[in-house]
């Protein structure tokens, strides 16, 4: 009888160990999850999510019926995740439940009662945050031209040449180490004169070179506009001041825009009675900050006498952010 019985058992033992080892192959794990209801785009429609996680209902019909089951709703299930089993959003892991409860009776006098309900709804309010933050410039920008006329290209050229060669040297040597030049532009045209009932008659030739220097000693900026109009230089296309170091100012100005937007959100929540659950989504404008220019056009010869002085002045570093607040309806 001893004998018989063990067989039995181990007979048993084997079913189960089977039946174990194909579970574990098809990818089921047995799991209870504790969360809320959450309607989806995805086949079945359902989700449960459990603080940052989400499981996809694949048997929500046969709980739909039940009157606690609405969005929002706190909710206990126990049942398998599929893990092997492929969605079409892949929106949580597919999760077969076996057995769910509601957590807490539903809030009564909320916003459900036209369709039947009682659960509190959850509201989204799109809202936006805007800032400023004022920052010095730590780069000039000038732009600086030699422009030469002559009866012959030829000779045009090789005047330019010469003065542009020594606008360059002096420029350097007055902005010292770390000063970036290049030449911008380069254009030889010929000079027309237009009578009435005449093709046009060319009566010389323009060559013009323009540098553009960039020097991040700021204090330097007149001295550089000097040097150059000295050594021949006759025309400034721009001066500008930039910030090339922008990080921390950037930084700031979507912190600010952030905590703006935020609490928009939190003041909308409260005048109707609820309050703010959470973040749904972040979209980010961008920063900008735009160049800082001195003077646009200047003739070079009215600012030789002295140095010139220069006002460096201040940045502003824009940014704006868009939030998706949930907050829970009063």
């Amino acid at each position: 009888m001893m004998r018989k019985l063990l067989t039995i058992f181990g007979a048993l033992v084997l079913v189960t160990l089977f039946t174990t080892q194909q579970g574990l192959a098809e990818g089921a794990t047995q799991i209870t999850v504790r969360g809320r209801l959450q309607k989806t785009v995805e086949a079945g429609g359902w989700l449960i999510v459990a603080g940052g996680q989400k499981y996809l209902l694949l048997n929500a019909q046969q709980f739909q019926k039940e009157s606690w089951f609405k969005e929002a709703a706190e909710v206990e299930a126990s049942g398998e995740t599929k893990s092997d089993m492929m969605t079409t959003y892949m929106e949580g892991s597919p999760f077969e439940v076996r057995s769910m409860r509601p957590l807490a009776p539903a809030p009564a006098g909320g916003n459900q009662a036209a369709s039947g309900g009682n659960t509190r709804r959850l509201t989204r309010v799109t809202v936006s945050g805007h800032s400023i933050v004022q920052a010095q410039p730590d780069t000039a920008i000038i732009t600086v031209s030699v422009v030469t006329q002559s009866k012959r290209a030829i000779d045009a050229q090789q005047e330019n040449a010469a003065r542009s060669d020594a606008v360059v040297r002096a420029l350097k040597a007055a902005a010292g180490a770390g000063v970036e030049v290049k030449t911008s532009s380069y254009s030889l045209q010929p000079q027309r004169v237009y009578r009435d009932n005449q093709p046009p008659t060319i009566t010389g030739y323009e060559a013009r070179n323009t540098v553009t220097v960039t020097l991040s000693d700021l204090t330097k900026v007149g001295a550089v506009i000097d040097a150059t109009a000295q050594a021949g230089a006759n025309d400034i296309a721009g001066i500008s001041f930039t910030l090339r170091r922008d990080r921390p100012a950037r930084d700031e100005a979507l912190a600010q825009a952030t905590q703006e937007a935020m609490g928009k959100a939190r003041v909308i929540a409260q005048a109707l009675g609820g309050r703010l659950v959470g973040i749904v989504e972040v979209q980010e404008e961008g920063t900008i900050r735009p160049p800082v220019p001195v003077y646009e056009k200047m003739e070079m010869t009215r600012m030789a006498a002295g140095q010139t002085p220069i006002e460096v002045g201040s940045l502003e570093i824009t940014s704006r952010v868009h939030l998706i607040a949930e907050f829970d309806g009063g």
